[in-house]
């Protein structure tokens, strides 16, 4: 089977983790084509760079939802496609949520990541649209991590919602409590 991610990605991300000393955890579980993926603990600027980079060794397509306009601007829009980005268009009045489920039932394989804190300081509430955009398409939620602490970044088990959402978070949140961010402090509690 062909690779998904270009030559150019999979050698940069071997390189970046080399240097940075960062290896691979778990994978996304087999058979799986279409997940609603989150990212935590989200603490740093520098959890884009080892969280792509695990993407493309991994070499899971992934997607990141993003201003339209920085899709379409000359040069830095093919970088940020080539990085995943996803164009979305917020000057209509739009869910992000339906929209993430047309794209998913619109497609037979896709990967849509996201960082439910929605900021990288400390977040006691997530934002719930992962979820709901989850539910809405009949997919799993795959849970993508940054240790700092151990240099590893990978993805847990996928976690079918329930509907319950104070429950299923709980869960989620469990896991997450066992992985350290860049700023620990900033993490999951």
């Amino acid at each position: 089977m062909a690779r998904k991610t270009s030559t150019f990605w999979y050698l940069f991300s071997k390189f970046w983790f080399w240097i940075t000393g960062w290896h691979l955890g778990s994978h996304v579980p087999p058979g799986i084509k279409k997940s609603m993926m989150i990212a935590a603990p989200h603490t740093s600027n520098w959890d884009f760079m080892f969280a792509r980079a695990a993407f493309f060794l991994m070499d899971v397509d992934v997607k990141l939802t993003i201003k339209k306009e920085w899709t379409t601007i000359p040069v830095l829009g093919a970088l940020v496609r080539s990085l995943g980005g996803l164009a979305v268009d917020r000057s209509k009045n739009n869910s992000l949520v339906d929209g993430m489920v047309q794209l998913f039932n619109e497609r037979d394989e896709l990967v849509i990541l996201i960082t439910p804190e929605g900021t990288r300081s400390y977040q006691p509430k997530w934002r719930k649209g992962f979820y709901h955009a989850a539910m809405g398409a009949g997919v799993p939620i795959l849970l993508g991590y940054l240790d700092y602490g151990k240099k590893e970044a990978g993805v847990g088990p996928a976690f079918w919602p329930t509907g319950d959402y104070e429950k299923d978070l709980e869960e989620i949140k469990a896991f997450y409590r066992t992985k350290q961010g860049r700023f620990p402090e900033k993490g999951v509690r």
